[in-house]
C-alpha cells in the first residue's frame, strides 16, 4: 500500500518546522511520517497492517499539521533541492549535535523527495536547509548516563574502528552489535530513547551512502561513535547498579522498559491508538523503519538484537 501523500505530508511539516515553531522538534513528526512509508514500502507488509499503519500516520499528519501543505507550487527537481540540503548538512555533519537529528532530518527529506522526484519549490527547500543548518554550535543531546554533555562533547578516540565502518553493511552489522549487548534497557530519554536515536542516526548516515554522498557518510561516523561509546557506559546496568544521570527530564530510580508483545510487522501492533501519547513523538514509526533497515542489511542480527528491540520501541 503505497500512499505518497504521506511524503508531501512529511516533508511539509519538516520544511516548515523552523519558521512556524522557531524550534527543530515538530520535524519529528514530518520524519515519522516519511518513515512510514519506506517502512511499509521495504517490508512487505500485509495489506491490513499497511492499512492500519497508514491510518496511525494520516492521524498523525492531520494532528500535527504546521502551516500549509506544499503541493501544488512550482516544484524543483530532485538534483537541485538534493544540492540545497547537501550544502546545508556540510556544515553541521563533522560533529555531533542533538543525537544526529541534523543528519536525520536531511537524510528522510532525500529520501522522499527522491521517492517523488520532484516536491516543494525554492522556498520549500530553503525550509529544510535553514532547519538543518540551525544545528549549528548545538549541544550533542541532553540526557546522558555516565557522562556530561561537555564530557560527550569533548569524546575522542582512536581511528581503528572508524576505518572498520567502510559501508552501510558494515554500519548495521556493528550498530546491532551495540544493541544486543544492553543487560537491560531503561525507559528514560537518556536509554531506551538514546539507543533508538543510536538506530535512526545511524541508518540516516547509511542513506548518505544509498544516495551516492560517500564522503558525507565517512563523514558521520565520527560523531556516531560518540553516541556509541556513551551508551556502552549503560550496557551492563543491572536493578541494583547505582547510576550516575544528567538529565533535565529523567529520574532516578530509572524503570525498566516494558516489552512490547507485538512488533511493527504485525496488525494487531498499529490496532492500538498511539495519538494518546503522540506516537511516541513519531518514534514507533522511526524506530521501527530503522531498526528493521538494519535487520535488512545485517539479517545474522535479528535473532540476538530482536527481543532488545521490543524494549526500545513503545507500544
Amino acid at each position: 500500500m503505497e500512499n505518497k501523500s504521506i511524503l508531501k505530508g512529511g516533508l511539509s511539516i519538516i520544511s516548515q518546522c523552523k519558521k512556524e515553531t522557531n524550534d527543530i522538534w515538530h520535524a519529528h513528526f514530518g520524519a515519522a511520517a516519511i518513515a512510514s512509508y519506506f517502512f511499509m514500502k521495504d517490508n512487505n507488509i500485509e495489506e491490513e497492517t499497511a492499512r492500519n499503519m497508514y491510518l496511525q500516520t494520516r492521524m498523525m499528519l492531520s494532528k500535527k499539521k504546521i502551516g500549509e501543505m506544499i503541493d501544488d507550487k512550482k516544484e524543483i527537481d530532485f538534483q537541485i533541492a538534493e544540492n540545497m540540503i547537501i550544502k546545508s548538512l556540510e556544515q553541521t555533519i563533522d560533529e555531533l549535535h542533538w543525537v544526529g537529528h541534523n543528519v536525520i532530518y536531511a537524510s528522510i527529506s532525500l529520501l522522499a523527495m527522491k521517492e517523488l522526484q520532484k516536491w516543494g519549490d525554492n522556498q520549500a527547500i530553503e525550509g529544510i536547509t535553514t532547519l538543518i543548518l540551525s544545528f549549528r554550535k548545538t549541544i550533542p543531546g541532553r540526557s546522558w548516563i555516565g557522562y556530561t554533555t561537555k564530557e560527550v562533547k569533548q569524546l575522542s578516540f582512536e581511528d581503528e574502528i572508524q576505518s572498520e565502518l567502510s559501508n552501510p553493511p558494515q554500519v548495521s552489522q556493528f550498530i546491532l552489535n551495540e544493541l544486543s549487548k544492553f543487560n537491560s534497557i531503561y525507559r528514560a530519554e537518556s536509554h531506551h530513547d538514546l539507543i533508538g536515536h543510536l538506530l535512526t542516526y545511524s541508518h540516516a548516515i547509511n542513506i548518505m551512502y544509498d544516495l551516492g554522498h560517500i564522503d558525507l557518510f565517512q563523514r558521520g561516523i565520527r560523531p556516531l561513535l560518540k553516541l556509541v561509546y556513551v551508551l556502552r557506559a549503560s550496557q551492563k546496568l543491572k536493578l541494583n547498579t547505582e547510576i550516575t544521570l544528567h538529565s533535565p527530564i529523567d529520574r532516578l530510580p530509572l524503570i525498566q522498559s516494558k516489552r512490547a508483545n507485538f512488533l511493527p510487522t504485525e496488525n494487531i501492533f498499529w490496532i492500538k491508538d498511539y495519538s494518546g501519547f503522540d506516537w511516541d513523538f513519531g518514534h514507533v514509526f522511526k524506530f521501527s523503519y530503522s531498526y528493521f533497515n538494519h535487520i535488512k542489511r545485517a539479517p545474522d542480527y535479528k535473532d540476538i538484537t530482536l527481543e532488545k528491540f521490543r524494549y526500545v520501541i513503545n507500544s
